[in-house]
This record gives C-alpha cells, sequence and structure tokens, in this order.
C-alpha cells in the first residue's frame, strides 16, 4: 500500500495545501519532539523544499534540532476524503531575521514580521505516501486565535523581541 520516492509530486503539493492541520516530528540525539502545527505556516517551494514558518510559543525545539543537525519528519493526514498519510523525511536550515534571503522567503507569508520568531527551510531526502485507514474522519471547525492574539499583545507592548530572544535557544542546545 505504502511507497517511497525522493521528491513531491503533483498530488502530494495539492494534498499539503488541503490540510489544516500537520505535525512536525524532529530529533538531534535528544528525545524525539512531535508537535502538531496549524494556521497558514507551510509553504511548498519546490518538489524539494519545503518552507515553514515558526511563531514563538513555549518551546522552540525545531530550532534545537535545526541547529544540531538533526533529521525531520513532517506528516500529513486526510481527516476527510480518501484515506492518506504523507511523510516528508528532511534535514532543515533556519532562516533568521538577520539572514539576507530572510526578505524573499518571508514574502510567501501574509504575516507581521514581527510576530514571528523564524523560518525553517526543509530539504526534502524522501517522501512516503500510505493508506492512512485507520485515521478517524474528523471536521474541521476553524482554527484557535488565541496564539496569534497572544503574540499580536506583546509586540503592541514591546515584550516580544524579548521574549523571542529569551527562547530562542533551548538550555539544552548548548549540550549538543
Amino acid at each position: 500500500m505504502g511507497k517511497q520516492y525522493k521528491a513531491l509530486t503533483e498530488d502530494d503539493v495539492s494534498f499539503i495545501h488541503a490540510q489544516k492541520l500537520f505535525y512536525l516530528a524532529s530529533s538531534s540525539g535528544k528525545e524525539v519532539n512531535l508537535s502538531p502545527k496549524g494556521y497558514d505556516t507551510i509553504r511548498v517551494l519546490d518538489k524539494h523544499r519545503l518552507l515553514y514558518l515558526d511563531y514563538p510559543g513555549s518551546g522552540n525545539r525545531t530550532y534545537r534540532d535545526t541547529m544540531g543537525n538533526g533529521e525531520f519528519t513532517l506528516v500529513f493526514n486526510a481527516f476527510e476524503g480518501a484515506a492518506k498519510i504523507l511523510r516528508i523525511f528532511c534535514k532543515s536550515e533556519v532562516i533568521e531575521k538577520e539572514n539576507v534571503d530572510f526578505e524573499s522567503y518571508f514574502s510567501h507569508f501574509d504575516v507581521n514580521t514581527a510576530h514571528i520568531r523564524n523560518l525553517f527551510l526543509f530539504d526534502i531526502y524522501a517522501v512516503e505516501s500510505s493508506c492512512g485507514m485507520t485515521v478517524p474522519y474528523m471536521e474541521y471547525v476553524k482554527e484557535r486565535k488565541s496564539l496569534k492574539k497572544w503574540v499580536k499583545n506583546m509586540a503592541e507592548e514591546g515584550r516580544l523581541t524579548q521574549y523571542i530572544k529569551e527562547h530562542e535557544t533551548p538550555p539544552d542546545l548548548k549540550e549538543l
């Protein structure tokens, strides 16, 4: 039922665009991190690269594992329509705001630059598609606004930049 290949297909790209949720798993020698991701934060740049927009939050394991030369898997699965799971295996590069290419990458999103933490460029080395027949049907109701609201309030109060700076590098990154 499942198959593995080297790059995204047009069907894969369409499938990614239709999903409201994906999972980001990573590890760099520490515990494996798995985080659900929502909002409009993922872009397909081409069949070998994805771009992820990272909002500030409680942790920054994506950054830690990128800097630790870690491995990443992005998982998209269908909650409606035909059953499908799409796994994307990749390496990551952080695109920080000081990076000369930041603005060209950031132009793919319609968000205030001050409200994000980083961008991540994922270089795909394998794609795997499988049936996903055990995934239940679920209905999308709406996105949660709480994180965007928190980020906006922190920015308006002049506290977001300091928060990001304090939480930019997890303490355990120094051990990598």
